[in-house]
C-alpha cells in the first residue's frame, strides 16, 4: 500500500513543469519575508538579487524596439515592487531587533551603503536619500504615470479606427485573413498593455511613498527601541539606527529608481524597428548640431571666470566630431553617386545578359486609362473611381465566393485621353470612352423625350446613351433616362466583365485558399478529398465550370462533399460538375423565380429533345459535337425569340432540358444567348413550383 502511494506521488511530481515554478516561488518568498525573520546572509543575497533584477529590467526596456516586446512588464513590475517591500519589512525587523549589536546587524549590504556610500555621515545619507526620493517620486514616477494615463486613453480611443483600417486592408486584398487576425490580436494586446501600465504606474508611485514612510518609522522606532530597551544614549542610538535605516533606504531606493526609469522608458517609447540605443545613436549623430554646440561651448570658455580648459576641450571635441561626421556623409554620398555613375557609364546594353528580372508578369486584372481620365482616380480632384473599383471587388468577392485579386489602375499614354481598357491576364477584354466632367444618360428603352449632348454607347451592355452636362441630370431623369457619373459607368463595365469571366479569375491558389478556409471548420472533409481522391487541378476545373454558368462557389462545404462522394465513380471534370449542380439547385434557382415564388421555364418539344439526344450520342466519341447548321440556326432563333418575350415581362429566361444534354447545350448557346440559363430537371428542387411559359419547337423535317 505504501509503495503504491509513493509511486503515485512520484508520478504526480514528475508531471510538474519545473520551468513554471519561478513566479510561484517568488510569491512564496515574498510572503515568507513578510512573516518569517531572515538571516543577514540571506538578506544580503536578496538585496543583491533585487539590484540585479532592477538593472536587468532597465536594460531590457532600453533595448526593446516597441513596448509590446516587453509585454510582461506590468506583472514583473508588480512582483519586483512587492519583492522590494518584502525586503524592507525583513530588513526593518533585523534593524529594530539587532541594530544595537552593530552596523553589520542587518547584513553587509546595508552596512556598506550606510558607511561606505555615505561615508558614515547619517546627515549626508539622509540628504542623498531625500534627493533620490524627490527624483523618483516627483520627477520620474509622476511623469511616467501621467504618460501612461494619456497613452491608455488614446490607445482605447484609436481602437475602432485601427479595426476599420484592418477591415479595409482585408477587403482590398492588401492582407490575408491570417494577417488580419494577427493585427487584431496585436491591437487588443496593445490596449491591454497600456491599460495595465496605467495601473502599474500606481504601484511605483505607492512604492515611493511607502519607502518614505518606512524610513521615518525605522528612525523613530529605532530611537525608541535603542533608548528604552537597550539603554543606549540618544546620540549612540541615532548614530546606529539612522545609519542602518539610511543604508536600508538607499539599498531599496536604487532598484526602485531603476524600475521607475524603466517604466518611463517603456511608456515613452515610439514604436520602431530599432532599439532605443540604435535610434538615439542614429538621430544624435547630427554634424550641424554638434558643431553649433561645440562653438557655443568655446565661446562660453572664453568668458572670464569660466573653467576655460574644460569648456574649450569639450567644445573643440564636439566640433571635430561634427566635422568628421559631415565629411564622412559627404564622402559616402560622393562615393555612392560616383559608383552609380560608373555603373551607368560602363553598362553596355548589348553585352548585358538577360535575367528573370527583365521579364515582367502580367497583372490578373488591370484597368488602363488615358491621361484625360486621371482626375477620376485622383481623390484630391474629387475622383471616385478608386472607391467604386474597391466596391466592385468587394461585392464580387462576396457574391462569387472567393477573393478577387486587387485591380491595378495605371495610366497608359498609348491610349486616347478619354479611353480606358479593362485587361484580364494581359489581354484587353473591354474598352470604353468616358467624358470627365459630364454624366451619362442611358436610354433603358422607353424615354419620353430627347436630350442635347454627345451620343454614345453604354460600355457594359451596349445601350444607347448621351453625354450630358450635370445640370441636365434631373431633367434627364424626368424623361426616363438612367443617369450615372463617369466613375459609375466604368465600375459597372468592370463589374459586368469580371462577372462574365469569373472562371478566369479563379486559379489553383484561390482554390487552395477556399479549401484551407473550409479546413478550419471541417479539416477531415478536406483531408479526405485532397490529394487522396482528387488532385487540386481537377477541383479547380470543376469550380471554374460552375463559375462559367454564373453560379457562386460560396457553398464550398457542399461542393467538397459531393466531389468526395462522386470521386470513386468518376474523375471526369464534366461528370463531377454535373454531379455538383443538383446539390446547388436552391442556390441556382433563387434568383430566377418570379414574384409568386414560381420558376418560369421554357422546355423543348419532346421530338426536338430526342433529336439532340441522338446527335450527342452519335458524336460522343469524336472531338466535338457536330450539329446540322439549319437545325442550329432554327434552335437559336426560337430560343432568342421566346427569351426576349419572357424578359420583356420582367421574368428570367430559363430553359429546362434533360440532364444528359444540359451541359452540351449550355456550352452551345452560351455565347449566342448569354442571358439564357440552361437547367436540367434534376437541378430544380422537388418543392419548387414550375410554370412552363413556352415550348421550343423547330422544323426538324430535314433532320428526321
Amino acid at each position: 500500500m505504501e509503495n503504491t502511494i509513493l509511486s503515485s506521488l512520484r508520478q504526480d511530481v514528475s508531471k510538474i513543469e519545473l520551468s513554471g515554478l519561478g513566479i510561484p516561488v517568488i510569491v512564496l518568498l515574498i510572503i515568507s519575508m513578510l512573516i518569517l525573520p531572515l538571516p543577514p546572509f540571506l538578506l544580503d543575497f536578496l538585496f543583491t538579487f533585487n539590484i540585479l533584477l532592477g538593472v536587468m529590467i532597465i536594460m531590457i526596456a532600453i533595448n526593446s524596439a516597441k513596448p509590446l516586446d516587453f509585454s510582461s512588464f506590468p506583472a514583473i513590475l508588480l512582483l519586483a515592487t512587492m519583492l522590494r517591500l518584502g525586503l524592507n519589512v525583513a530588513s526593518t525587523r533585523l534593524v529594530l531587533v539587532k541594530g544595537h549589536e552593530g552596523p553589520d546587524a542587518a547584513g553587509k549590504v546595508i552596512e556598506a551603503f550606510g558607511e561606505f556610500v555615505i561615508a558614515g555621515n547619517y546627515l549626508v545619507g539622509f540628504i542623498i536619500f531625500s534627493i533620490l526620493m524627490i527624483i523618483n517620486f516627483i520627477v520620474v514616477t509622476k511623469g511616467a504615470g501621467r504618460v501612461s494615463e494619456v497613452i491608455a486613453r488614446f490607445t482605447l480611443d484609436a481602437m475602432p479606427g485601427k479595426q476599420m483600417a484592418i477591415d479595409a486592408d482585408l477587403n482590398a486584398g492588401v492582407i490575408d485573413q491570417e494577417a488580419a487576425k494577427f493585427r487584431r490580436a496585436e491591437i487588443s494586446q496593445e490596449s491591454d498593455f497600456f491599460g495595465s501600465m496605467d495601473g502599474a504606474s500606481k504601484f511605483v508611485r505607492g512604492d515611493a511613498i511607502a519607502g518614505m514612510l518606512i524610513l521615518l518609522i525605522n528612525i523613530v522606532g529605532g530611537l525608541i527601541i535603542g533608548i528604552s530597551q537597550h539603554d543606549l544614549s540618544f546620540t549612540e542610538a541615532g548614530r546606529i539606527y539612522v545609519l542602518l535605516t539610511i543604508g536600508d533606504g538607499l539599498v531599496a531606493q536604487i532598484p526602485s529608481l531603476l524600475l521607475s526609469l524603466a517604466t518611463a522608458i517603456i511608456v515613452t517609447r515610439v514604436t520602431t524597428s530599432e532599439s532605443m540605443t540604435v535610434q538615439a545613436k542614429t538621430q544624435l549623430s547630427n554634424p550641424l548640431a554638434l558643431m553649433v554646440a561645440g562653438g557655443i561651448l568655446i565661446l562660453l570658455g572664453l568668458v572670464p571666470g569660466m573653467p576655460t580648459i574644460i569648456f574649450l576641450a569639450l567644445g573643440i571635441g564636439a566640433g571635430v566630431i561634427g566635422y568628421k561626421l559631415s565629411k564622412t556623409a559627404d564622402q559616402q554620398g560622393t562615393i555612392d553617386a560616383s559608383d552609380l555613375a560608373e555603373v551607368e557609364a560602363n553598362r553596355d546594353p548589348l553585352q548585358e545578359e538577360l535575367n528573370w528580372d527583365d521579364i515582367s508578369q502580367v497583372d490578373l486584372i488591370g484597368l488602363d486609362i488615358g491621361y484625360g481620365l486621371i482626375p477620376l482616380v485622383n481623390p484630391e480632384t474629387g475622383g471616385q473611381l478608386l472607391p467604386r473599383v474597391k466596391g466592385v471587388r468587394k461585392k464580387l468577392s462576396a457574391e462569387l465566393g472567393f477573393l478577387i485579386q486587387p485591380i491595378r489602375i495605371r495610366d497608359n499614354l498609348d491610349l486616347d485621353p478619354d479611353i480606358y481598357n479593362i485587361v484580364i491576364n494581359g489581354v484587353v477584354r473591354g474598352k470604353g470612352e468616358i467624358k470627365v466632367g459630364q454624366e451619362m444618360a442611358i436610354n433603358p428603352g422607353q424615354v419620353h423625350g430627347s436630350l442635347e449632348g454627345t451620343p454614345t454607347k453604354e460600355p457594359a451592355f451596349g445601350l444607347d446613351a448621351i453625354w450630358i452636362d450635370p445640370a441636365q441630370r434631373d431633367y434627364a431623369r424626368t424623361l426616363g433616362y438612367t443617369v450615372v457619373d463617369p466613375a459609375t459607368a466604368v465600375a459597372t463595365h468592370l463589374n459586368t466583365l469580371l462577372r462574365n469571366n469569373a472562371s478566369e479569375l479563379l486559379s489553383h491558389d484561390e482554390t487552395q485558399q477556399l479549401l484551407d478556409k473550409v479546413a478550419e471548420r471541417s479539416p477531415k472533409l478536406v483531408e479526405d478529398l485532397v490529394p487522396g481522391k482528387l488532385p487540386l487541378a481537377t477541383i479547380t476545373k470543376v469550380l471554374q465550370n460552375i463559375l462559367d454558368e454564373s453560379i457562386s462557389v460560396r457553398d464550398m462545404r457542399t461542393i467538397i462533399e459531393v466531389l468526395s462522394t462522386e470521386s470513386s465513380r468518376t474523375q471526369g471534370v464534366d461528370e463531377l460538375t454535373a454531379a455538383v449542380r443538383p446539390r446547388l439547385g436552391r442556390m441556382i434557382v433563387q434568383n430566377l423565380i418570379d414574384v409568386n415564388d414560381s420558376l418560369p421555364v421554357m422546355t423543348l418539344n419532346p421530338s426536338l429533345e430526342q433529336i439532340l439526344h441522338n446527335i450527342l450520342q452519335q458524336n460522343s466519341s469524336s472531338q466535338g459535337v457536330i450539329i446540322e447548321p439549319k437545325l442550329a440556326e432554327g434552335l437559336f432563333s426560337a430560343l432568342a425569340k421566346n427569351a426576349e418575350e419572357i424578359e420583356n415581362k420582367g421574368l428570367a429566361a430559363v430553359l429546362v432540358v434533360s440532364p444528359a444534354i444540359r451541359s452540351w447545350l449550355a456550352k452551345l448557346i452560351r455565347h449566342r444567348l448569354s442571358d439564357l440559363t440552361v437547367l436540367s430537371y434534376s437541378e430544380i428542387p422537388d418543392d419548387q413550383s414550375v410554370n412552363v411559359v413556352a415550348t421550343i419547337d423547330v422544323d426538324t423535317t430535314a433532320e428526321s
